[in-house]
């Protein structure tokens, strides 16, 4: 196995200036570090597929029962990139696990998805059963309803190349990114569940494009590719226009841009702010502008995540909302017909797990690139609404129960793709490794 460097290696911060850092990065590592031997990863052990690789997690929202035993291959891309990672941590003494097991099922895990996930096209199925016959997820929708499906393929397999070092892996990723590029950029492409309105585009494209770019970055450094510099123009690229496109003066990250670039703030699609994708984008930002030098994307980001908190946050019962208005409170403005408008509408105040695992990295982040004592009080804030409300209390079936209503008390609810998903939480308590302890 290749012994890649941390994400946050190349980074080279020194951490924030402010006295509280290390005590909140020592109490960040230790509760992520807790969370995943204890709670996280059992729970996706005792979920995988032995037999044909991958991992069945079509579970309700406490992970008490199976709902299906057919695999959405943007879970699969997620699941290799996390098992690929785990073993990469692993190997440097981070976790205390033995790695081989992880890399065993991650080899399973890619085989599945080079042998099944991909079409004749070329495009990657969005759902396959669970010996990997590719299926409509809804009666007329086809096969590949959504791009994200080929995002998280090309990120699962671009990671484990980069860790197992299969150069073979690593060009199937390199050739799919460059595919998903190409239809972007040609116009519409697919984004089930929620397809984007007719005369917009979307910052979770934008923003999964940025993290797609890093991926493949990290993959062709770690494989000591000659594509690598290409790569580093390829996340320049991608964060350069996420920056343009969606960031918007004040922090305000535009969930929503109409392609004119006329805003109609009278619209709730130009009104709405999306706090989770804003924070997620945030730390991808980061990330960026510290790998090329660009203080001026940090300074932003760093400006864009305390935007999100003070707007997402939820006064009244804490935590933050799945959806708000630029100005704080619900979505509110002018509404079309579009599904993704009555999704916003629909689940504005639901409390969900990414959000909150995702803040936490992102504002630990921001904290330690110095966005000042504020910052503080928010990781201290999110750390304590997030692992108050969201682990499951039944440690013996552990994970978190990701599905919240406003208040905080579970609820039965489909938000994106009915899955409970190995990636955002696990990712983030990761990343929180990382950073943490300065690997």
């Amino acid at each position: 196995m290749k012994d890649r460097p941390s994400q946050a290696s190349h980074s080279s911060p020194p951490p924030g200036e402010d006295p509280g850092w290390a005590a909140r990065a020592a109490d960040c590592v230790r509760l992520a570090r807790a969370e995943l031997i204890e709670s996280i990863l059992p729970f996706w052990w005792r979920s995988i597929d032995p037999r044909n690789g991958g991992v069945f997690n079509c579970w309700n929202n406490a992970g008490t029962r199976l709902l299906s035993r057919d695999k959405f291959t943007w879970s699969q891309g997620r699941f290799l990139w996390l098992w690929s990672r785990i073993a990469a941590l692993a190997s440097r003494g981070m976790l205390p696990v033995d790695p081989g097991p992880y890399l065993d099922h991650a080899d399973k895990t890619a085989a599945f998805l080079e042998s099944h996930a991909f079409l004749d096209d070329g495009r990657c199925a969005l759902l396959l059963s669970e010996d990997g016959v590719a299926k409509e997820l809804e009666p007329g929708m086809g096969l590949a309803p959504s791009i994200y499906a080929d995002c998280f393929v090309a990120m699962g397999l671009a990671e484990y190349a980069g860790v197992r070092g299969q150069r073979k892996a690593f060009d199937r990723a390199w050739a799919l990114a460059a595919e998903i590029r190409r239809r972007i950029g040609a116009g519409r492409v697919p984004t089930h569940p929620y397809p984007v309105p007719e005369g917009y585009e979307s910052h979770g494209l934008a923003m999964i494009l940025l993290n797609l770019a890093l991926v493949i970055e990290d993959g062709s450094r770690n494989l000591g590719d000659p594509r690598s510099g290409a790569a580093r123009e390829i996340v320049m690229e991608a964060a350069g226009r996420m920056v343009a496109r969606f960031y918007l003066p004040g922090g305000r990250i535009a969930e929503m841009r109409r392609g004119d670039g006329v805003p109609h703030d009278d619209r709730l699609l130009d009104r709405h702010i999306n706090p989770g994708h804003a924070l997620e984008g945030t730390w991808m930002l980061v990330e960026a502008g510290l790998r090329s030098g660009r203080n001026d994307w940090v300074e932003r980001a760093l400006e864009a995540t305390g935007f999100a908190l003070e707007h997402g946050w939820d006064a009244m019962h804490g935590g933050l909302l799945l959806q708000a208005d630029f100005a704080g409170g619900p979505p509110k403005g002018l509404m079309g017909d579009s599904r993704y408008e009555a999704a916003v509408v629909a689940n504005w105040d639901s409390k969900l797990w990414w959000v909150h695992s995702e803040a936490l990295y992102a504002t630990l982040r921001a904290f330690q690139r110095g966005a000042g004592a504020a910052m503080g009080a928010w990781v201290d804030r999110i750390r304590e609404y997030g692992f108050r409300i969201f682990p499951n209390p039944d440690r013996s079936v552990g994970e978190w129960i990701q599905i919240r209503d406003r208040a905080g008390r579970p609820i039965e609810r489909v938000v994106a793709l009915p899955v409970k998903d190995p990636y955002h939480i696990a990712r983030n308590l990761l990343q929180i490794l990382e950073l943490g302890t300065g690997e």
